[in-house]
């Protein structure tokens, strides 16, 4: 008797090798995007009056912009203007919408990108504090003679270092004290300028 099968003649053969099924294509197709990471340095001239830190501030805590660093200080007496230094980072899209709703703040007279402008010149102090004795301070010292800190304050027992540079100087002290009897660090945050003769505008 002959038995007969509902199978398609391609899943009898075991030696035919089917195409692999494609997945239809969606119309909805959304690509996904890795943009880089970039950290800037922006300088902000504004009246130096109440409330105008926090409001910068408060445009960055409020739509989760995250500040690296922030430095102000009053920098024109007679026309009572501050100028804040923030580090910041995010993708190029995100940082040109931070420097865009800067500039519609009413204090704010201007706002520059001292990275894209060019390297800018950027400095920044930190106070180490450091407690130990025998090898330890010696060691202590003569690596802070390396770095160019200046102790300003010592004892049979600690020392207190103040050593400026760039961020990169200042994190590669602190983490080379840290073994040695690192119990405190104050940090200014970073002051930045634009190299050659050129003066950011303040209006």
């Amino acid at each position: 008797m002959n038995t007969t099968s509902d199978a398609p003649e391609d899943d009898l053969d075991p030696l035919k090798v089917r195409a692999p099924v494609t997945p239809p294509a969606s119309a909805y197709f959304i690509e996904e995007r890795h943009d880089r990471q970039e950290t800037r340095t922006l300088s902000v001239v504004v009246d130096n009056e109440p409330g105008v830190l926090a409001r910068v501030i408060g445009l960055f805590s409020g739509r989760g912009y995250n500040i690296e660093s922030l430095t102000v200080s009053e920098t024109e007496h007679a026309r009572h203007l501050s100028r804040i230094t923030i580090v910041t980072n995010g993708t190029p899209m995100v940082l040109t919408q931070i420097k865009h709703q800067l500039e519609r703040l009413v204090p704010v007279h201007s706002v520059t990108d001292l990275t894209a402008d060019g390297r800018p010149l950027e400095r920044e102090l930190a106070l180490v504090k450091v407690v130990g004795a025998g090898d330890q301070r010696v060691e202590a010292l003569r690596l802070a003679d390396a770095f160019r800190a200046t102790v300003i304050d010592a004892t049979v027992e600690h020392f207190v270092f103040e050593v400026t540079g760039r961020t990169s100087k200042i994190e590669q002290f602190v983490n080379i004290m840290t073994p040695l009897g690192l119990v405190e660090v104050c940090r200014t945050g970073v002051a930045a300028l634009s190299r050659g003769t050129a003066a950011m505008a303040s209006d």
